[in-house]
C-alpha cells in the first residue's frame, strides 16, 4: 500500500466499489457456469438429490450385513427400474389420451356453442368472451378427426378432376437418417446414464465426499464441522424422503379421485400431479388444469368439472397445511420470497428441470448456510428465520419511530410469556444497545429523545394489556409470526416467580399502603422508560408502584411513606453520586428499604463490591431480579403467596 495519505484515502473510498464489482463479477461467473454447464450440472444435481432419497435404503441393507457395493447396486437398480416403469406408464397413458382426444371435440364444441349463445343473450359478456370462444373453437377443429376425402366428381360435379401435384423432399441418406434419430434418443439416454453413474459413485464414496466437504468447510474444529455436516445430511435426507412420500401420496389420491369421478387416463394425471407438486405454490394448480379441461370436454354437463375442481381444492390444502407440517415442520426453512426467486432463477438457468429442482436445491443452500460458517449469508438471504434478533428488531423500530409494529409484536409475545420476561429480554436489551450508541456518539440528543419517547409509548400501551392478573400467561398461541417465534426461542422460559401475584392480604403490614414502592428515575434519556417498566412490573404482581423523579422524594408526606425505594439507572453515572443520592433518601425516609437497579449488564463478580460501595439493601441487574427481591420482602409469609390462575 502506498505511503501517500491521499492515495490511501482514495483507495479506502474506492474499496466498497471494488468489492461490489468483484461480487457482481462472481455472481455473473457462477450464473454463466451454471447456464453453460447445465448438461453436466443437471445430472449431478439430480444424482445428489436422488442419493439423499436412496441413502436410508442403503443403510438398511448395510445393517443387514449386505456389502456396500451390492447394497448400492440393488437400491439404484431398483430405483431406476421404478422410474423406467413410471416413464413407460406415462408414455402409454399419454398415447391413449392422444388417441381419444378427437372423440371429445364434439362435446367441447357443443359446450362452446351453448356458452356463446348464453353470453350473447347477456349483451356485453359476448364481447368479453368472444376471443376465448374463437380460440376454443379453433382448438376443437384441430382435435376433430379429418373428414374422409371425396372424389373430384362429387366435389366438383361434372367438372374435370384437377391434377394433384405433390412435392417431396429428396430422400436423405442412411447416415443422415440414423444421425437424426440417434440425436433425439442418445441425448436423454446419455443424461440418464450420467445420473445413474453419479448416483452410484456418490453412494459408494459417501464417506470420502464427506471428508472432503469437511476439509473445504474448515477442519480446525473437526468435531463441530463433522456434527454440522452429519446433521445437515440427515436433515436433507429426511426432508427429501418426506417430500417424495407426500407428493407420491398426493398423486395417488388425485389419481384415485379422478378414477372415481370418471376422468379418462387418471393414472397419467395422478403421476403429473405428484411430479408437479415439487414446484412450489403453483405446482398443484398447474396439475389441475389438464384434468379439468378433459372433464369439460368429456362430460356433456358440468358436474364432472365441478367434482374435479373440488377434488384439488380439498386435497391440496390438506396436504399442504395438515400433512406437510406433520412430516417436516411448518415450512421448508426458505422464505416465500426466496422460493419464488429461486424458482425463477433456476428455471432461467436450467429450464423446466430447474423449476422442479428449485426448492430442493434452495433447501440445500439454506442448510449449508446454517451449518457452514463461511456460507452464513445464504441463510440470511434465503432462509425464513428473521435476519435480526428480537432486541435488534425492537431497537430498529424505535430508531425508525414506529412503535406500532413493536407493540403488535409485544402483544404476540405476551400470549406466551410474562410481561417481565419481555421487558427484560427484549425492551431492556434494546435500551442497552441505544445507550451504547449514545455513548459512542452515534445518537444525538434529538434521536435519543425520539427513541426514549417511542419506548415509553410501547411500555404504556403494553401496560394496559390485560391489566388484571398476568397477561395471557400459560396460553399457547398456535399461529404466530416468525419474529415472535424467534423471540420465544431467544428468551427461553419465564422465571418461576413471574407467575406470582400477591393479594392485599398476602402483604406485610408496611406494604399495604396506597403506594408501597417508589421507583425513582435518574436524568438519563432512557432511564424514564426503564423506570416505568419497573413500576409496571411490580404493580402487575400485586405491589403498587409509582415512577417518580428524584426531586419528588423531598416532597413526600409521612402518609406517603413507602416501604421500598427502587433507584433505576441505565445511563452511566458515578458511584459517588449514587452514594450521595442514597444517603439523602435514608435521611429523608429513615428505615426504608433501598434497592438499586443497574440495568446495564455487569460482571457478576463485581456485584458484591458494588453493593459494599453503595450500601444498598438490594442490588439487581434485571427487572426479574427486582421483582423477585420485592416479592420476597413484601410477603407476610411464604405460604400466602398465590399463583395466578391464568
Amino acid at each position: 500500500m502506498s505511503d501517500d495519505p491521499v492515495t490511501a484515502r482514495l483507495m479506502r473510498r474506492a474499496l466498497p466499489v471494488v468489492t461490489a464489482l468483484a461480487s457482481l463479477l462472481l455472481v455473473v461467473t457462477v450464473a454463466g457456469a451454471l447456464y453453460f454447464g447445465r448438461d453436466i450440472l443437471v445430472p449431478v444435481a439430480l444424482a445428489i438429490l436422488l442419493s439423499f432419497v436412496l441413502l436410508p435404503a442403503v443403510r438398511v441393507l448395510r445393517r443387514m450385513r449386505v456389502p456396500r457395493a451390492a447394497a448400492v447396486l440393488v437400491v439404484v437398480v431398483l430405483a431406476f427400474g421404478i422410474l423406467a416403469a413410471v416413464g413407460g406408464l406415462i408414455a402409454r397413458e399419454a398415447a391413449q389420451l392422444a388417441t381419444d382426444l378427437p372423440r371429445y371435440s364434439l362435446t367441447l364444441r357443443d359446450k362452446i356453442t351453448a356458452l356463446r349463445a348464453a353470453t350473447a343473450e347477456r349483451g356485453g359478456l359476448s364481447d368479453t368472451f368472444s376471443g376465448f370462444f374463437d380460440m376454443a373453437e379453433e382448438v376443437g377443429k384441430e382435435l376433430q378427426p379429418p373428414a374422409p376425402e371425396t372424389t373430384g366428381d362429387a366435389r366438383l360435379g361434372t367438372a374435370e378432376r384437377p391434377m394433384q401435384v405433390e412435392i417431396h423432399a429428396p430422400r436423405s441418406g442412411l447416415l443422415k437418417t440414423l444421425g437424426s434419430v440417434a440425436g433425439g434418443v442418445l441425448h436423454p439416454l446419455a443424461t440418464l446414464g450420467l445420473i445413474l453413474l453419479f448416483t452410484i459413485f456418490i453412494l459408494l464414496q459417501r464417506e470420502d465426499l464427506r471428508n472432503r466437504a469437511i476439509r473445504l468447510a474448515g477442519s480446525s474444529d473437526l468435531r463441530r464441522t463433522t456434527a454440522a455436516i452429519d446433521d445437515a445430511t440427515g436433515r436433507l435426507s429426511r426432508f427429501f424422503l418426506a417430500q417424495l412420500a407426500l407428493n407420491l401420496a398426493f398423486g395417488v389420491v388425485i389419481g384415485l379421485g379422478l378414477w372415481a369421478i370418471g376422468v379418462p387416463s387418471p393414472i397419467l394425471f395422478g403421476v403429473i400431479a405428484g411430479i408437479s407438486r415439487f414446484v412450489p405454490y403453483i405446482g398443484a394448480v398447474i396439475s389441475a388444469v389438464l384434468p379439468l379441461a378433459i372433464a369439460v370436454a368429456v362430460d356433456p354437463g358440468w358436474s364432472m368439472a365441478i367434482e374435479v375442481a373440488l377434488l384439488f381444492v380439498i386435497v391440496e390444502p390438506i396436504a399442504g397445511h395438515v400433512v406437510e407440517p406433520l412430516l417436516y415442520g411448518h415450512s421448508t426453512g426458505i422464505s416465500p420470497m426466496a422460493v419464488i426467486l429461486a424458482a425463477t432463477i433456476w428455471t432461467f438457468l436450467w429450464g423446466p428441470i430447474g423449476l422442479l429442482l428449485a426448492t430442493p436445491l434452495t433447501v440445500c443452500l439454506v442448510v449449508l448456510g446454517r451449518h457452514v460458517e463461511r456460507l452464513w449469508f445464504l441463510d440470511v438471504i434465503l432462509g425464513d428465520r428473521p435476519a435480526l434478533g428480537p432486541q435488534e428488531i425492537f431497537y430498529q423500530r424505535m430508531l425508525a419511530g414506529d412503535p406500532a409494529e413493536a407493540i403488535e409484536q409485544g402483544r404476540l409475545f405476551l400470549k406466551e410469556r410474562a410481561l417481565v420476561t419481555y421487558y427484560d429480554e427484549v425492551v431492556l436489551a434494546s435500551l442497552r444497545m441505544a445507550q451504547e450508541d449514545a455513548a459512542r456518539g452515534s445518537l444525538d440528543r434529538a434521536r435519543q429523545g425520539q427513541v426514549g419517547q417511542s419506548v415509553r409509548t410501547v411500555v404504556e400501551t403494553l401496560g394496559q394489556v390485560r391489566a388484571r392478573g398476568l397477561p395471557f400467561l400459560g396460553r399457547r398461541q398456535k399461529s404466530v409470526s416468525a419474529e415472535a417465534e424467534a423471540a420465544f426461542a431467544a428468551v427461553g422460559p419465564d422465571r418461576s416467580d413471574a407467575a406470582i401475584v400477591l393479594r392485599p392480604d398476602d402483604l406485610a403490614p408496611g406494604w399495604r399502603g396506597a403506594t408501597p414502592v417508589l421507583c425513582v428515575m435518574s436524568a438519563g434519556a432512557f432511564d424514564e422508560a426503564a423506570t416505568l417498566m419497573l413500576a409496571q412490573t411490580l404493580t402487575r404482581h400485586g405491589l403498587s408502584a409509582r415512577a417518580v423523579s428524584q426531586d419528588a422524594l423531598r416532597d413526600l408526606t409521612p402518609e406517603q411513606r413507602p416501604a421500598m425505594i427502587c433507584f433505576s439507572y441505565l445511563d452511566p453515572i458515578s458511584l459517588s453520586q449514587i452514594r450521595l443520592t442514597l444517603r439523602r433518601a435514608r435521611q429523608a425516609l429513615p428505615g426504608v428499604s433501598v434497592m438499586v437497579g443497574f440495568w446495564r449488564e455487569r460482571d457478576p463478580a463485581s456485584l458484591g463490591r458494588l453493593r459494599r460501595q453503595i450500601a444498598a439493601d438490594r442490588l439487581v441487574t434485571s427487572l426479574g431480579d427486582a421483582l423477585g427481591a420485592a416479592l420476597e420482602q413484601a410477603r407476610a409469609a411464604p405460604e400466602p403467596m398465590r399463583r395466578a390462575a391464568e
